[in-house]
Order: structure tokens, then C-alpha cells, then sequence
């Protein structure tokens, strides 16, 4: 995992760790309504349309996502901190099926944090992640690859 914080910024540090143990506890532990109560602020401000404003709303909805998807699992690439907001480069598996070979979706994720440092509104942006035989094996899958580079 590529990390980019300043080591001399103490709450960098503590947003950073804070939406690490966020994302583990949700998804890859399975608690998402410890991890929403733990690491959300109870105002939470949701920019992302599938899911309601507010801390306990996201711990529902990853709490219908964790009992639908045996397999769901985050693995966090790249995430960086400065000051009150925190970017996470991801891959979210098996979040829409269960299918052991589902090469997931790639978010980005924007975090603004509290005083606190809770999360207290968060932004993204998510694309299918594909195969070298298929750009986007959801909606693509007879369309190459362009590239062999990779999402991450």
C-alpha cells in the first residue's frame, strides 16, 4: 500500500489510521455498524446517491452488504492524508455479487474530518474494475482492454 502523510502532522496521521481501521472493521472484519459508530460522525454528510446521510445509515447499508456477500472484502492501494481530508485509492470485491473470481470496483474515496477526526462527509467516485480480456467485464465484456497497465 502506497501511504503519503506528513509524519510530522499528528492529525494527518489520526485521519489516516482512523479511515484504515474504518474500512477494516466495516467490510473485512464485518462489523459496519461498530465501524459506522466508531469512525462516523453522527452527521455524516453522504454524497455518494445509493446511500442516506448519517452514521447509522451507512452501517445499514453495509450491513445488507456483509449479510447478502459472504466474500465482501476492501483491499486499501494507495491513501493519503493532509490536514482534515483523507483520499483512498480501493478495491471493493464482492460487493454487488459473490462470485470468487469478481474483480471488484475500484473507488475513490474522499473523507472531510471532524476535530475529532471521525469522518463527517465523504465523496466518491467508483469504476468497474476489468481484465486484460475485458475493459469492464459488467457492462464491456466483449470490449478489450486498451491497456495492460491495471486499476492499480
Amino acid at each position: 500500500m502506497l501511504v503519503l502523510v506528513d509524519p510530522r502532522d499528528a492529525r494527518a496521521i489520526r485521519n489516516k489510521d482512523n479511515i484504515l481501521g474504518m474500512y477494516d472493521l466495516m467490510i473485512n472484519k464485518r462489523s459496519p455498524e461498530e465501524a459506522a459508530a466508531r469512525f462516523m460522525a453522527s452527521a455524516y454528510i453522504q454524497h455518494n446517491p445509493l446511500i442516506p446521510d448519517g452514521a447509522d445509515a451507512l452501517g445499514k447499508f453495509f450491513g445488507q452488504i456483509i449479510k447478502d456477500r459472504a466474500r465482501a472484502r476492501v483491499d486499501v492501494h494507495k491513501i493519503i492524508a493532509v490536514g482534515d481530508y483523507v483520499w483512498s485509492h480501493v478495491n471493493f470485491l464482492n460487493l454487488f455479487n459473490d462470485d470468487p473470481e469478481d474483480t471488484g470496483i475500484a473507488g475513490v474515496d474522499i473523507f472531510r474530518m471532524d476535530a475529532d477526526g471521525k469522518a463527517i462527509e465523504h465523496w466518491d467516485v467508483l469504476q468497474v474494475v476489468g481484465t486484460p480480456k475485458s475493459a469492464a467485464n459488467w457492462y464491456a465484456p466483449n470490449v478489450p482492454a486498451a491497456n495492460s497497465n491495471g486499476m492499480f
